[in-house]
């Protein structure tokens, strides 16, 4: 199989020029070709410029997602917390689950507890859908006022298939 070797361009035929010229040689280089210069593109018609596109409409400011509370899951782990309550999404799907979760803990928010318990379920395979979606509600703006943070069971309360989810107080003025 044979290899064709395919022409410089005057682009390139320039560059080595350039390249071969500042290299010391025991032979003298041969002298350079004079070549056509590649024509020059027509001149193009002048279109006027579109308007830049408006800046993008400025989203309000949304409180970041509740944080994974390492330290609160250790805590209720130790018995140092006491969980309030708990929900169990068994029964439930991704339509009604978000609902029921909002439900709950406006309710604990309001009797005062500090730290619930919500089970998903593992779901098939370990992987259950209510399980993923659980940290994507739980940060939706509607509940970021309620959830201080969240963080997986223990094994005694459940393990990968729950979570604690840590209440933030309600303040004096939200009474």
């Amino acid at each position: 199989m044979s290899k064709s070797k395919r022409d410089l361009t005057g682009e390139e035929k320039k560059l080595w020029r350039r390249v071969a010229s500042s290299v010391k040689t025991r032979r003298p280089l041969p002298a350079d070709i004079d070549e056509p210069e590649p024509p020059k593109p027509a001149a193009r018609a002048v279109v006027a410029a579109a308007p830049p596109p408006p800046p993008p409409p400025k989203r309000p400011r949304i409180a970041p997602a509740p944080p994974h509370n390492r330290s609160g899951e250790k805590r209720v782990r130790r018995g140092k917390l006491d969980l309030g309550g708990s929900l169990d999404l068994h029964g439930h799907n991704q339509e009604s689950a978000p609902a029921a979760i909002a439900r709950f803990l406006r309710a604990a928010q309001k009797r005062g507890e500090t730290t619930v318990i919500i089970i998903t379920g593992v779901g098939r395979g370990g992987e259950g859908i209510l399980k993923r979606r659980l940290p994507d509600w739980l940060s939706s703006p509607d509940l970021r006022t309620i959830v201080g943070g969240y963080a997986p069971a223990h094994r005694t309360h459940g393990g990968t298939g729950a979570f604690y989810v840590f209440v933030k107080r309600l303040r004096e003025s939200e009474y």
